[in-house]
């Protein structure tokens, strides 16, 4: 039998075989949420056609799988010269994916496929969360939000630096609300995602439908919605949308790296907006919850690499010594299991110095005193020579007095020194200002929010 002719018979068999090649390559939650839902439909003068629930769908596999496809399909099948993705429903006779949540009426069916979001982690649950002071309230709150129950705060806005947990409870979330909830249509995806369907719907004239579709979630969540800010139609849309979904009390959650009134071009109205419910901070990692993060992750690298000896003091040392973000000290700990398994020792300091030598000199980067007051007058719009002068006014003096309090918090520098710095002022000044900021960040709430803003700035 020609090989071609019986491709074409064979098609169903064949993309079956290629399609779980690819869940092993591409994990198995972003098979289930782009590969899954295409359907094969024919091979035509060289010509493999796939149809797609939605051009969302469509598009998103073919920026981001088509040469994995076509180059498995060409493997199989010389003859495969390109392939196609089409948008159409798929027939009604075809069989539910396993595991599947089968749609009542055809509506229904076309809800579902269109709602397809973006793909969520599975590492990415509470069970996975560790639990500490910097980020306590962001996790009680979000647990609250994927009980599924009364809506108690709209939004629940989760801000802060990379590699906090912003995502990790975004995903939590979504996860429960599934488990919890399987009659609600939960929608996350990230603001780009957002901004991307928005712009195609009005290319394609489909605005009203993009509307309607995103009207008629019951809960929506948006990652990294700072990426919207200074973009003034998808920013119309977002606050026209937000709005629809209060008023018909359905649940809203949305990330970004800072406060919602710190996103510069992001309007005033829909900061506002994002303030109406529960703003959360999740703090910089402290020194016990970066040693409990490697505690529960050693427990599970030794799932995945087997049983690894660690000497005495590497987990503290690492806990110590890698700041910068949870991202950063989960990798070097992968880093050196995989090393350690390899050669069969055990995990000890001088392996730490060898292996992590490049993570342990970015950690070793020191402030200066100098950057600390180019940030601070960046945030504050002052020119640094007005910081450095004898300008007392308090739009000055403030930002002054902060910049202070930072060079004596993150550098080591005595207070002369930083006097110094700061046009030759007496230590006794400088202590001065860093005595008045410790007073007020208790009982100012935006100060707060500034400093610990410019301290992630300054410590990424």
């Amino acid at each position: 039998m020609n090989k071609n002719a019986g491709w074409g018979i064979m098609i169903s068999e064949q993309w079956a075989r290629v399609s779980a090649e690819l869940r092993s390559e591409i994990g198995e939650n972003n098979h289930k949420s782009w590969i899954e839902p295409l359907e094969c439909v024919s091979l035509n003068a060289g010509v493999v056609e796939f149809r797609a629930p939605s051009r969302f769908v469509g598009d998103w596999v073919k920026r981001n799988y088509q040469d994995q496809i076509f180059q498995r399909l060409r493997s199989d099948n010389p003859a495969v010269s390109r392939i196609e993705f089409n948008v159409g429903t798929q027939p009604r006779s075809k069989p539910a994916a396993a595991g599947s949540r089968p749609a009542d009426t055809p509506a229904a069916a076309q809800r579902d496929t269109n709602l397809q979001g973006a793909p969520l982690d599975g590492k990415f649950n509470f069970d996975n969360f560790v639990v500490g002071k910097p980020n306590e309230l962001a996790h009680a709150a979000a647990r609250r939000v994927a009980d599924g129950g009364d809506v108690t705060f709209n939004p629940l806005f989760l801000y802060g630096g990379v590699g906090l947990g912003k995502t990790h409870l975004m995903h939590a979330i979504a996860w429960e609300l599934q488990e919890r909830r399987p009659d609600l249509q939960v929608l996350y995806l990230s603001a780009e995602q957002f901004m991307y369907r928005f712009v195609q719907a009005l290319r394609d004239r489909q605005i009203m439908d993009f509307k309607n579709l995103f009207r008629s979630v019951d809960v929506l969540m948006v990652d990294d919605v700072q990426f919207i800010a200074g973009k003034d139609s998808t920013q119309e849309e977002f606050f026209h949308t937000f709005n629809a979904l209060v008023d018909q009390n359905k649940q809203i959650v949305i990330s970004a790296d800072r406060a919602p009134g710190e996103i510069k071009e992001l309007e005033d109205r829909i900061s506002s907006r994002m303030q109406w419910g529960l703003v959360v901070d999740l703090h910089p990692t402290d020194y016990e919850l970066r040693l409990g993060i490697l505690q529960q992750k050693a427990a599970l690298f030794a799932q995945t690499y087997g049983p690894v000896r660690i000497g005495d003091g590497v987990i503290e040392f690492l806990a110590h010594r890698i700041t910068t973000n949870v991202r950063v000290l989960e990798g070097a700990l992968q880093r050196l299991f995989a090393f350690s398994s390899l050669i069969g020792q055990e995990i000890t300091m001088d392996m730490v110095q060898d292996c992590l030598s490049d993570v342990l000199r970015t950690s070793d980067r020191r402030v200066t005193v100098e950057e600390i007051q180019r940030k601070v007058a960046e945030h504050f719009n002052i020119r640094l020579s007005d910081m450095l002068g004898p300008k007392r006014t308090r739009t000055i003096a403030r930002p002054r007095q902060i910049a202070m309090y930072l060079a004596k918090e993150l550098t080591s520098r005595s207070l002369p020194e930083i006097g110094r710095r700061f046009g030759g002022r007496d230590h006794t000044t400088i202590l001065h200002g860093v005595r008045k900021v410790e007073e007020m960040r208790g009982s100012d709430n935006q100060m707060a929010e500034d400093i610990d803003l410019l301290r992630r700035l300054l410590q990424s």
